[in-house]
């Protein structure tokens, strides 16, 4: 009919092969994404294990301790009656200045789970050469042995508070699993925080890898029948 509005073709679908095209860049692109995050909160999260480990501020002095002073893993601090002068001692190459044999333990513990995780970041070079999924859940598994290794040795740290350079600082009222007049310092809570992030990234890094398994490309081709008939 002259004059009539003309009805507007239906809108062109997409080729399937121009779909999946678009689909799989998009899934590219976010995967890529996540996969650098996750790179740059471990290598955060491997400082901060660096830190809990070397800091000696897991536990320290208040208002109401006979003397000043802190506690770390190996390496501690009390002041002297009489000049008020710290002196320090302990080191890790030498197991005899630890005060006490749980320190021992949870500095083992501890110093594992920080080397694990210095471990998945020397491993990111292998995206150079194995399969990224691969290296995601290998990275993934030490993060998990990172975690576990450091609630053991946040674990089994309070154990030790009733040696006598513990009681010396905080009183005789400290006890195993009890500080007495000490407090927990920064060190300390800051290596239960690191367990949650290990665990959040350990995580993370399975379900990139279980997603860096789908990225392959002949999964999204689509083969043209017949051309060339």
């Amino acid at each position: 009919v002259p004059g009539a509005v003309q009805a507007l073709p239906p809108l062109a679908m997409l080729p399937a092969q121009e779909a999946a095209k678009i689909y799989h860049t998009n899934y590219v692109r976010n995967a890529r994404a996540m996969g650098v995050l996750w790179i740059v909160f471990t290598i955060t999260f491997a400082v901060i294990t660096v830190v809990v480990f070397i800091q000696p501020y897991w536990i320290g002095d208040s208002v109401n301790t006979p003397q000043a002073g802190y506690f770390g893993l190996f390496h501690y601090c009390i002041g002297n009656a009489l000049t008020s002068e710290l002196t320090c001692k302990g080191s890790a190459l030498d197991f005899g200045s630890i005060p006490s044999g749980a320190f021992k333990t949870a500095m083992f513990f501890v110093g594992i789970s920080m080397l694990l995780v210095v471990g998945s970041i020397v491993c990111l070079s292998l995206f150079f050469f194995c399969n990224a999924g691969s290296v995601y859940k290998i990275c993934a598994w030490m993060q998990l042995a990172s975690s576990t290794c450091m609630v053991i040795g946040c674990m089994i740290y309070p154990d030790g508070w009733d040696s006598d350079e513990v009681k010396r600082m905080c009183g005789q009222r400290t006890d195993k699993y009890t500080l007495g007049n000490c407090t927990v310092r920064w060190a300390y809570i800051l290596a239960i925080i690191s367990i949650m992030d290990s665990l959040i990234l350990s995580f993370l890094a399975f379900s990139l890898g279980n997603r860096q398994d789908k990225l392959l490309p002949e999964d999204f081709q689509v083969e043209e029948k017949g051309e060339g008939k």
